[in-house]
């Protein structure tokens, strides 16, 4: 049974949590690793160097939108697919264990399953531009 009066609390925090981890990584890409290592690293897993780029600004609008509250069902099911992909290309070689030498899958994939259910759930609340149904 869904506890109805706290569930929107519930993924008001996720929203929260999701969208500061969304817009540290794509700042990290940002200011660290800058656009052009961002590039480099997407081209040395065989992927063109803009998708680095997008998924940088894909990250860090999205991580906002999270916090905001603003359409936060669909930027997490974008974002989930990004996640998705994380996992298959940069991750899954190291194994499961996101303990591993460069990470495995698990950390994505238990990441982008919390989206997937965020979609799910809805916008939760406090959410500036809630999703319509």
């Amino acid at each position: 049974m869904t506890d109805t009066k706290l569930a929107p609390y519930g993924i008001f925090v996720l929203r929260l949590v999701t969208g500061a981890l969304f817009l540290t990584h794509g700042l990290t890409k940002l200011l660290v690793f800058t656009p052009a290592g961002t590039m480099g690293f997407f081209q040395s897993l065989g992927l063109p160097g803009w998708l680095g780029v997008v998924t940088m600004i894909a990250e860090i609008l999205g991580g906002l939108a999270l916090i905001a509250g603003i359409y936060a069902r669909i930027v997490s099911f974008g974002l989930a697919f990004i996640l998705l992909g994380a996992a298959f290309t940069a991750h899954w070689a190291n194994g499961f264990s996101f303990a591993n030498q460069g990470g495995g899958w698990e950390y994505p994939m238990m990441w982008a399953a919390v989206q997937f259910a965020l979609a799910l759930l809805g916008d939760g609340a406090y959410a500036l531009r809630p999703t319509r149904k």
